[in-house]
């Protein structure tokens, strides 16, 4: 099995799939290309990421090909029991799909105001309205959860899952673009920002030499 991710300081999308990867608990080979770079048109044109049109990340299992990073996660999940990625109640389930849900199609504001940017820290950013409106419905989820099903461990759902692995680059924004917080939310972002498989990221990512300008700077 194998992923294919793009440059770790920038892509998101590749973050989630990689943690689901890496939830799954098993082994895979993992290829990084860099995103924009002077190949990138005929690289995402061919190869092993043509079937996804050039988007990152892709999931080859043998001769199964699963792209974008919710279909790589629920293909996991079936893969390994959805114990691993999902909370047993009922409850606790059918909220952790729909965070997850709602952040894999929603929050277009903050996506577009905030690029994951792992390595900078913005000073002085100040969101539109729109994006403080994606901000608050974020900390509202993150605190529903974890008043109600977080009692486990520090995590949204008390132990790490799939809605954690869905707002981990929530969590990387947050922290570069300096967004203030509430405390239960610092909390989390500090869980989950120390856990070892982000710091396995945040590292590779302080070590890649590309950088994409458009994304290095605020407007």
């Amino acid at each position: 099995m194998k992923i294919i991710v793009g440059n770790k300081n920038y892509s998101s999308w590749s973050l989630r799939g990689w943690l689901a990867a890496k939830q799954s608990g098993l082994s895979f080979e993992e290829i990084v290309v860099p995103l924009f770079g002077e190949n990138w048109e005929a690289t995402k044109q061919g190869g092993e990421i043509r079937p996804s049109s050039g988007k990152v990340p892709i999931l080859w299992d043998d001769d199964v090909v699963v792209w974008d990073s919710l279909a790589i996660l629920e293909y996991l999940s079936d893969k390994v029991g959805r114990d691993r990625f999902w909370p047993k109640d009922d409850a606790a389930r059918g909220m952790a799909r729909s965070m997850v849900a709602e952040m894999h199609s929603s929050f277009a504001a903050l996506r577009s105001e905030c690029p994951m940017n792992v390595r900078k820290r913005f000073d002085g950013f100040e969101p539109s309205e729109a994006c403080k409106d994606d901000i608050l419905r974020i900390l509202g989820l993150w605190a529903e959860a974890r008043s109600r099903f977080g009692s486990g461990g520090p995590f949204l759902f008390g132990t790490f899952g799939a809605a954690d692995i869905f707002f981990a680059p929530v969590v990387s924004r947050f922290i570069s673009y300096q967004i203030a917080v509430p405390g239960f939310a610092a909390s989390y972002m500090q869980a989950l920002w120390e856990h070892e498989w982000m710091q396995a990221w945040i590292s590779a990512s302080e070590s890649e030499e590309w950088a994409i300008e458009q994304y290095d700077t605020v407007s």
